[in-house]
């Protein structure tokens, strides 16, 4: 069994930062990739970065330049560091992680909102 466990959202206001951070415990043997997605109210989830098991990384047009995806192996965690946060950014904010001959594992999410 494999738990995923997103923590670090809140309220910020427009232009401030935030850190996401996502844990994986359980059964684990490796991980493969870890992605953040996010789903904005009343929208579909959509991909936000992705790092794969040897620290290459992919974002969204969107949030490339602002938002900076991260891992520790040693700890099966993955962060998302937000800058210059907008208020489109209002979103629950999910971890993805696919473990070697698993497959995908979803948090609960953590709820991001951006307002003055």
């Amino acid at each position: 069994q494999v738990r995923v466990v997103e923590s670090g959202g809140g309220l910020v206001q427009p232009g401030g930062s935030l850190k996401l951070t996502c844990t994986a415990s359980g059964n684990i043997f490796s991980i493969d990739a870890m992605a953040w997605y996010r789903q904005p109210p009343g929208k579909q989830r959509e991909l936000v970065a992705t790092i794969g098991s040897g620290g290459s990384t992919n974002y969204a047009d969107s949030v490339r330049g602002l938002f900076t995806i991260s891992r520790d192996n040693t700890k099966n965690a993955a962060y998302l560091q937000m800058n210059s946060l907008k208020p489109e950014d209002t979103a629950v904010y999910y971890c993805n992680v696919m473990i070697f001959g698993r497959g995908n594992y979803w948090g609960q999410g953590t709820q991001v909102i951006v307002s003055s």
